[in-house]
C-alpha cells in the first residue's frame, strides 16, 4: 500500500471498489464501472469531502486531522456509514495516523485487509477479493458484505 492512496478523509484508496476495478481492469470482464485511480492521484484532493470543506477543496490540509474541527460533521457522517457497510472507520484510520504515522498505518492496512488465499488487497466495498472472488461479483453485481 502506498501513502499516496491514503485520501485526506481518511479512505484508503486502495480497498475502493473503482480502485480495484481500475487496477483489475474489470469492466472488460462485462462490467460498466467508473475507474478511479485513487482521490490524490485524481488530483482532486478527496471525493468525499472536497466539495464540503473550503480547505480541502483548496488543498491547504493533508488529512481532516489537522482541521481544528476534526471531526466535523461530514466525516461524521461520512464514517458513520462506512463503519456501518464497508467495516471501516475514516476517523479510526485519520487518529491512527496522527498518532503512530503514516509508515505503521500503512502496514496495519495491509495485514487487516489482505486476503488470505491469494494476498491480494480485500475490497471494503464488498468485502470480496477481486482476484479471487470476481465470479461471485459477476453472478450478483450487488453483492455486499457476506450476502
Amino acid at each position: 500500500m502506498k501513502e499516496v492512496l491514503i485520501a485526506l478523509c481518511g479512505m484508503n484508496c486502495k480497498l475502493c471498489v473503482a480502485y480495484q476495478f481500475k487496477e483489475k481492469d474489470l469492466n472488460k470482464k462485462g462490467f460498466h464501472r467508473k475507474y478511479c485511480p485513487g482521490c490524490i492521484p485524481r488530483g482532486e484532493n478527496c471525493k468525499h469531502m472536497a466539495n464540503k470543506c473550503e480547505l480541502i477543496g483548496k488543498g491547504k490540509l493533508r488529512f481532516c486531522y489537522q482541521c481544528e474541527e476534526f471531526p466535523c460533521k461530514r466525516l461524521k457522517s461520512l464514517d458513520k456509514r462506512y463503519r456501518t457497510k464497508y467495516h471501516m472507520s475514516m476517523i479510526k484510520n485519520l487518529k491512527f495516523i496522527r498518532e503512530y504515522g503514516m509508515d505503521r498505518f500503512l502496514k496495519e492496512e495491509e495485514k487487516k485487509w489482505k486476503c488470505p488465499e491469494c494476498g491480494y488487497v480485500i475490497c471494503c466495498h464488498n468485502g470480496l477479493c477481486l482476484n479471487c472472488n470476481v465470479d461471485t461479483l459477476i453472478k450478483n453485481r450487488k453483492y455486499r458484505w457476506s450476502e
